[in-house]
């Protein structure tokens, strides 16, 4: 139990200096002074379950240590962990950033071009940032803590018997309990909010990622049709245009259809949409400052500003750009016309709304708000744009849009989350592997939708996507909310989904069990958004069994899908670990009823056990199986 009233407060003053490079930032703090806290400290019954601790300290003293005393032993969520699950043993930063650092990953090129490729490799925790952070976490006592603030943070589960948070402003902490794990979950969301059903269109098949225009995307769709894969979308992130760069084939950050790229795409999105294949697109929070809508933006007043009062430019990969003040309520309004005409107003049906990480602390804002305390609200704020862009055209229930970045509250905008740029590898930090923590983890932090790019992303000259790894990244995303594709920063590199006909007979099939999941998911998603219980979720909220608390490689699908996902390069089986209860195991129909197991594993049979008390609700996947 976590105990709020033995609460030890240390205080202290502190200058700090995080200086941001493409996405990620240098984390120098140094302490002036400290003291302990003599004030009162209040616990309030907030809720039948639920405390709140506060305090009284003035804003001078900007750092703040406050130890709670617990007798759990394990400690899941933050926001979005890729290369632990749990945390007991860690100090997790609060902090919203590049989840790619560029010198963590030139490191990793380095490291691999000296000594091989290693995919068992981890580096330290502190070294790895995260899109999504969030000051939540859940233990196995079925509790969870929240701060309700928006400062810089971090959670340190360093020590046995204590949690101690960090704080760079006074906030408020919640304590909440309940008697089961998803009663925790419905505890903690009808606090931060809940996501709303996808669309019902996402669930009848998969989401292909194409690019290079309309020819390209109608020759893809015919070989699409004659293999037989259930095509629900395309999604074409240089809708706008591309620019090729050192790090790839990159978008080109001016919100409006390129009419040499994709000449007459309003009309094609209609005919597209005739045939029942929603055309989706791309934007983020940026301008490319060589465009007109930057130019407008600009000489409006739209952008965030230096302290010099110029437009703040912000690296990404290898250019600069401008950022849209989204405290600037003129130009909010702006934005989201621009998407409402520009996207919504040609016939999208949805969009990756990318970025909002990347918010300098030395920003100086129209609100007049200090940056570094708007920070890690930047995500949410950029979710509810788009979603107030969605709801306000009337179109709420039939357009998707998934972000990467997010804090708090970030769940009651976004229609769903993806797990960012996962390498095109089988690395457990970086690639395949690091999708199950990511996912479970925010699944316990309130964000029961999530899905990931199928076959990574971040490519270049030492990673590559090979076949098997695309068709691993398929059979895993079966098993998700949504599959959707991405052909990588650098697509002519990477494997891609038609390459072969063995490989399009593979996606076809991926794409009908998928499509058989849909009054599965359906119900699933419908008691995320009524109950905040996650789609996909840690084993241990139904199987409170040590081995359940430590897996992070296994999930389950709702209440009666375990899904063991193939992690390992060249792998034609897998070691499972299945909780007490009766299980089937869709391929074989073989019956287990807990604790370790090798199963065949080839490609296009990933370990996936149906509780045998549920087996009648699968009838359709079972038959895809055959």
């Amino acid at each position: 139990m976590i105990d709020l009233t033995h609460a030890v407060v240390v205080i202290g003053k502190g200058k700090a200096e995080f200086p941001m490079e493409k996405g990620c930032f240098l984390y120098d703090d140094e302490i002036l002074e400290t003291q302990a806290y003599d004030g009162p400290i209040r616990v309030e019954t907030v809720g039948p379950q639920e405390e709140r601790l506060s305090l009284e300290i003035d804003p001078a003293w900007n750092r703040i240590w406050i130890t709670l005393p617990t007798n759990a032993a394990h400690f899941y969520g933050g926001g979005e962990t890729f290369s632990e699950w749990d945390l007991m043993g860690q100090r997790i930063r609060i902090w919203v950033a590049e989840h790619q650092n560029a010198k963590r990953i030139e490191k990793k090129m380095k490291r691999q071009a000296e000594q091989g490729i290693d995919p068992l490799y981890k580096g330290p925790f502190d070294e790895y940032e995260s899109y999504y952070a969030q000051p939540t976490c859940i233990t196995d006592t079925k509790e969870y803590i929240h701060v309700d603030g928006t400062s810089f943070m971090a959670f340190d589960f360093r020590t046995p018997g204590q949690i101690t948070i960090e704080l760079y402003a006074n906030a408020p902490i919640y304590c909440g309990r309940a008697d089961t794990f998803p009663a925790l979950s419905t505890l903690l969301t009808a606090r931060l909010g809940r996501q709303k059903p996808l669309p019902e269109w996402t669930h009848e098949g998969v989401i292909l990622g194409v690019q290079q225009g309309p020819d390209v995307i109608d020759q893809k769709l015919a070989r699409l049709k004659a293999a037989g894969v259930p095509v629900v979308g395309i999604w074409s992130q240089d809708w706008c245009g591309c620019r090729r760069t050192a790090f790839g084939y990159q978008v080109m950050w001016n919100w409006q259809y390129d009419k040499t790229l994709y000449p007459d795409l309003p009309d094609k999105i209609r005919k597209w949409q005739a045939e029942g294949i929603r055309f989706l697109g791309y934007i983020n929070p940026f301008m490319a400052i060589e465009k007109d809508l930057y130019r407008y933006a600009s000489a409006h007043g739209y952008c965030v500003k230096n302290d010099k009062g110029e437009d703040y430019l912000v690296t990404i990969t290898t250019f600069p750009a401008a950022m849209i003040d989204l405290t600037n309520p003129e130009a909010y309004a702006w934005y989201k016309q621009v998407i409402k005409d520009q996207m919504i107003g040609i016939g999208m049906g949805g969009w990756m709304a990318d970025f909002g990480e990347y918010l300098p602390v030395d920003s100086v804002l129209y609100s007049g708000q200090d940056a570094a305390l708007l920070h890690n609200e930047w995500p949410a704020i950029w979710a509810r744009l788009n979603r107030e862009a969605v709801r306000e055209s009337g179109k709420e229930g039939e357009i998707l849009f998934f972000t990467r970045a997010g804090f708090t509250y970030t769940v009651k905008e976004s229609t769903l989350m993806w797990t960012g740029d996962q390498h095109v590898d089988w690395s457990l930090d970086d690639g395949l592997a690091s999708v199950v923590p990511a996912t479970l983890s925010l699944a316990v932090c309130g964000c029961g939708l999530t899905h990931s790019d199928i076959g990574g992303y971040t490519t270049n000259e030492q990673m590559n996507r090979s076949k098997e790894l695309l068709m691993r990244w398929e059979e895993m995303n079966v098993f998700s909310p949504l599959m959707r594709s991405h052909e990588g920063n650098q697509p002519t590199r990477n494997v891609q989904f038609d390459a072969d006909d063995a490989l399009l007979a593979h996606l076809a099939r991926c794409g009908k069990m998928h499509r058989a999941l849909a009054p599965y998911l359906k119900t699933l998603e419908q008691e995320n958004y009524v109950t905040g219980v996650p789609v996909m979720r840690p084993l241990f909220y139904h199987y409170e069994e040590e081995a359940a608390f430590a897996e992070k490689y296994e999930y389950l699908l709702g209440r009666d899908l375990l899904v063991a996902p193939v992690i390992t390069e060249g792998a034609v089986t897998r070691e499972v670990y299945l909780p007490e209860d009766a299980w089937v195991h869709i391929w074989s129909g073989q019956e287990f009823r807990g604790g370790r197991a090798v199963v065949d594993a080839p490609i296009g049979q990933p370990p996936v056990f149906i509780r045998k008390l549920a087996k009648h609700l699968f009838a359709e996947l079972l038959a895809t199986t055959e």
